[in-house]
């Protein structure tokens, strides 16, 4: 009827459902947000409330614990004792370690009755170590710098009073460290050590060189033996660095390949020392490296290629006939560089001659180990702008071999190390028949 109230308009079915389920959704996104931004921070609250209570409950633990033995010494407080032997002498500021760094504590005393300090086993257990200096060294071995040391360590509580985590303190505890671990290594007693092989190479370090030998037994296994620095490979400093691993331990009368970079001084040293039970093998590395050094850019690649076919063919006479046609082609053109290449190239030959297997043949004609122990050593020492000396240098490097030792493996091809033990004995057994009959015929 036109003058009636006009009808409602009815929704289908469909669109009131539609309706209710888009209700729905926005009511669940809101109580999820809601949740979401109540749980987030009472998660970093409950955590860092729950640290802060174990590291007061410590506290508090620690305070017990001393007042305690204070009482088994001195009795209870204000009680009248017959024979009392020690008295209370109130409280001194003293420190503990936590998490990195030093935290004050007001530490209880007691004194015989005859005035003598009494120590209380608890802090002196608990302070006849200090942590402080191993853990110094292992962040920053791992790269932390001073300056950020106490942002690597777990906050406090901010009414616990700390220290020890400045710049200069976390140096002084790092140079400790490292003095401590140059100490150990270069006392290390090598008696024990059954070595087939000796690398020693040379790195340089602003206007110093540092020498490094590495051992290799017969089972494979590598050993840091000694560092020694000086301005340059001078057969001085070499010669010391070997008269020191004798000292220790190193039998100079056992036959034993030395693997070595070329320079002559080096090579003079071993001879010195060993004699002719030293088996030399000069590094191929070096050997490539020196060539190509004393040639123009554009031929470098193609002598590297040539050098490095000659060095694989596994066979010793084609390999130096291969190298003396090379010489050959560059004497010519290019003498320093064929004088660089004739020069000991028999000796960067030694261990294809031993008909080792390949694996093991390609470790021990380099001196690659040392220079990969070294990158460990420069990655430490990256942050280091100035030198301040051989002695730093050495520490430093110490702290580098060491660190780098613990993730040691045994060399490639190491199974092969027996028959290379048969060779060196057989070396040193021909050698003393040889010196028998010569002392026989002396005696004659």
């Amino acid at each position: 009827m036109s003058g009636g109230r006009p009808r409602p308009i009815e929704r289908s079915g469909c669109c009131k459902e539609e309706s209710r389920h888009e209700e729905d959704r926005q009511g669940a996104e809101k109580e999820q947000s809601a949740a979401g931004q109540l749980r987030f921070p009472f998660h970093g609250l409950a955590r860092q409330a729950l640290w802060d209570t174990v590291v007061l409950s410590g506290f508090g633990f620690v305070q017990n614990e001393l007042e305690a033995e204070r009482t088994a010494l001195c009795g209870e407080p204000y009680a009248h004792q017959e024979h009392r032997q020690a008295v209370r002498a109130g409280h001194v500021p003293s420190s503990l370690v936590l998490g990195g760094r030093r935290v004050e504590i007001r530490r209880p005393r007691a004194r015989s009755i005859n005035g003598h300090e009494l120590r209380l086993p608890s802090w002196q257990a608990w302070s006849s170590h200090d942590p402080l200096d191993e853990r110094a060294f292992e962040q920053m071995v791992l790269g932390v710098s001073t300056r950020r040391y106490a942002r690597s360590l777990e906050p406090l509580p901010q009414e616990v009073e700390v220290r020890g985590i400045s710049k200069s303190a976390v140096s002084e505890r790092f140079v400790v460290g490292t003095q401590r671990r140059l100490a150990e290594l270069m006392r290390r007693d090598l008696s024990g050590l059954k070595l087939v092989a000796l690398l020693i190479d040379g790195v340089h370090f602003a206007e110093h060189v540092v020498l490094a030998a590495i051992g290799i037994d017969v089972d494979g296994a590598k050993h840091p033996l000694g560092l020694r620095e000086g301005a340059t490979e001078n057969a001085a400093a070499c010669k010391a660095l070997l008269e020191d691993l004798i000292d220790r331990g190193l039998d100079p009368n056992r036959a034993i390949l030395v693997v070595i970079d070329g320079a002559k001084a080096l090579r003079r040293a071993v001879l010195d020392t060993f004699g002719e039970r030293a088996l030399i093998q000069r590094c191929q590395a070096h050997k490539k490296r020196n060539v190509t050094d004393s040639l123009p850019e554009r031929m470098r690649a193609s002598v590297r290629a040539a050098m490095n076919q000659a060095y694989a063919t596994g066979d010793p006479r084609r390999a130096r006939r291969l190298l003396e046609n090379l010489a050959h082609k560059l004497e010519t053109a290019h003498p320093g560089a064929a004088a660089s290449l004739r020069e000991g190239v028999e000796e960067t030959l030694t261990v294809m001659g031993l008909h080792l297997s390949e694996a093991l043949e390609r470790v021990l004609s380099s001196t690659n180990l040392i220079e990969n122990l070294f990158s460990r050593v420069r990655e430490i020492a990256r942050r280091v702008k100035r030198w301040h000396g051989g002695t730093m240098i050495l520490r430093w490097t110490s702290a580098g071999v060491l660190e780098a030792e613990r993730h040691f493996r045994k060399v490639a091809g190491y199974r092969a190390l027996p028959r290379l033990a048969a060779a060196l004995h057989a070396r040193g057994v021909a050698i003393d028949r040889a010196r028998g009959v010569d002392n026989r015929k002396q005696a004659a």
